[in-house]
Formats: structure tokens, sequence, C-alpha cells
């Protein structure tokens, strides 16, 4: 068993962890995954309709991007979003020191690392998965985040990449981040294939590896561990609760988003009626028209509200409602009340 030593933070599970800085209450009890071109900021609205405590990630944003390009565009968010996440791409201590500080003057709750990615776009940039070859890098980017803002600094990461896939070799990785000050790890269980695969094969093909986070979780009692990965149920979420302090689903709340609604509920203790999916695709209306007004296109949102009819009579229909014909639609608002028939009573 590794031997390493942590820093104590709570022996409870069921109540949030203070992460960060300072005394700082988040919790990562649930939350939504960072996803390349859907959890962008049209999404993330829509799904807080849905939960008022799930944890929200933004897209990874890279530090070139961040430092150079569209600032605002990339930092944009409604203040509706929190507690809302931004996810930071990138392997240069002073510009992503330099971008959590753009992140907490820009309201965000937490800035997470990506040590997670395994496309060869980033490898390229020394960007996600490929990170994991070298702790001693993270741990000096960590420590500079954490030097820059008083928000909480995480890291998102694999169990390992091929040619460094040991579990000896990923407690040294979280070792060595945690001695640079980060306290919360949300680990995807599986390992990341960094030739060969593309991401979408990275998510599958390498088998999950549950029994391996649950060993780092009793290894490292004193962090907060979330774990990612092929979770696609509620019960699922409750049973991993039993032993993890967080669990992170990215897939499965995309497609079917009407998950979220249950999970104040189920994982919170909420006492608050569940909203329906037929509320939940109306109360979208104003954001939606606002959004038509100011030149914007209608699909930018509802391509992410698809998941609502999933599993109804008409789904398909509803689909295409909301993904084709707006593009050809004089007035797709009228589009918006079909849709919306597909949900009555729902």
């Amino acid at each position: 068993m590794y031997k390493r030593p942590v820093i104590m933070i709570s022996e409870k599970r069921d109540t949030p962890l203070d992460i960060g800085n300072s005394a700082f209450s988040l919790s990562r009890r649930f939350s939504v995954a960072p996803m390349m071109d859907w959890t962008d900021h049209h999404c993330r609205y829509f799904m807080r309709k849905l939960s008022k405590h799930a944890l929200l990630y933004t897209e990874m944003v890279t530090t070139g991007a961040l430092l150079h390009g569209d600032r605002e565009r990339f930092l944009r968010h409604d203040e509706t979003e929190h507690p809302l996440a931004l996810q930071l791409g990138g392997s240069t201590a002073a510009d992503l020191a330099a971008c959590s500080r753009l992140a907490q003057e820009a309201g965000y709750d937490e800035v997470n690392l990506n040590v997670g990615c395994p496309s060869d776009r980033v490898q390229n940039n020394m960007i996600g998965a490929c990170l994991m070859a070298h702790p001693e890098l993270v741990a000096d980017c960590v420590k500079a985040m954490r030097d820059a803002v008083g928000i909480p600094v995480t890291v998102k990461h694999r169990i390992g990449i091929n040619g460094r896939d040991s579990y000896a070799e990923l407690c040294d990785f979280v070792g060595k981040v945690q001695e640079a000050g980060c306290q919360s790890f949300t680990v995807h269980a599986r390992i990341a294939i960094l030739e060969g695969l593309s991401p979408k094969e990275n998510r599958d093909i390498p088998p999950l590896r549950y029994d391996v986070v649950a060993q780092l979780k009793s290894d490292f009692p004193g962090l907060e561990i979330v774990l990612n990965g092929g979770i696609k149920t509620l019960e699922q979420c409750s049973e991993h609760l039993q032993t993890f302090d967080g669990v992170m689903l990215g897939r499965e709340a995309y497609h079917n988003p009407y998950l979220l609604a249950h999970v104040d509920q189920q994982l919170f203790g909420s006492t608050a009626p569940v909203i329906s999916r037929y509320d939940a695709l109306e109360s979208m209306r104003p954001y939606i028209a606002a959004h038509i007004a100011s030149g914007g296109n209608m699909h930018h949102v509802t391509r992410h509200m698809l998941g609502l009819g999933l599993g109804f009579p008409g789904a398909r229909r509803f689909r295409q409602l909301l993904s084709v014909d707006i593009h050809k639609a004089e007035n797709p608002m009228l589009l918006l009340d079909q849709a919306a028939a597909f949900l009555q009573g729902h």
C-alpha cells in the first residue's frame, strides 16, 4: 500500500469539502464533465434549468486561446450557471497562473487543469493526458495556479497512460501533485492510450478500473477523489458515493439530460419539486428568443436539448424539429411550439 503523507480534509462524504486556498465550500458530489464542442454556455444554461446543485464545467480552453484569442468569448457565462468551473489546457506554469487569475476575475468558482485528454492535437502542445508522464511539471503548474488565485485549483486525469500505467506510477503522480497543493482530483477510471486510438476510442476501449480509483481513495484518504467514466444512472452514482467523494458524468448527462432533473432530490436531498420535461423546454423559451434577437441561430441552443425527448413516441420527430427543420424555418419559434407538444404532460 502506498504510504505518502496526506493532508486530511474531511472524513465525511455526505457534506461538501473545503478545497482551495481559503475556506471555500464547493460541492463536487455530482458534476457534469467538461466536453469539447458540447458544454458551451448554451448547454450549461440549459443544464442549470434541470439541476441547481450539479457542478458544471466549461469546455477545455487552452492557455494560448485565452491569453491571445477572444478572451471574452471563452470566459462568457451567465450568472445562473453557478456553481461553475473553468477547465484549462496547458503546461506552462506562468500561463496557467495568468489564466487562473482571469478565471477568478471572471467569477468562476473553480479552475481545473486537464491532464486527461488523449487527442493527438493537444499532445503536440503538451496538453492533456501526456502530462501524466511529467508529474513534476504538473506539480509546478498546480503550485503556480494556486499561488495566483484564492479559488480551488483541481486536476482531472486518467489512471495512467500507455507505458506509465502501473499503480505505483499513479500514486507517484497524485502524490507529487498533492504536495504542490492540489486536494481534489477527478479521476477517469481508464488509462489513456496515446498512440493508435482516437479520443472517442479512448473513452470506450481501455477497460474501466473502478477498483484502481477505490484503492487510490483508500491510500489517499485526505484527498477529495471524484470518480469519472462509464457512469450511466443515478443509482450507480449513489453506489459509487459510498466509496468516493463525488461522481462526474459526461456523455450520459449530455445525451440524456433529463437525468439531471432528479440529481438534486436523489443526491443532494432537495425537497423542491422535479421540473417536468415540458417545463424544462418552456423555461428555455426566453433565452432562445433573446439569442435569436441578438442574431444567433436557434440551433446553437437547441442542439443541446435534443435528449429531452429520449424514449418518447415521436422522439425522432422531436429531434428533427430542433436540429434540422429550424435551419429552413422563417419563424423557428413556431417549431419550438411543435416540439413542446411532444412533451405535454411529461
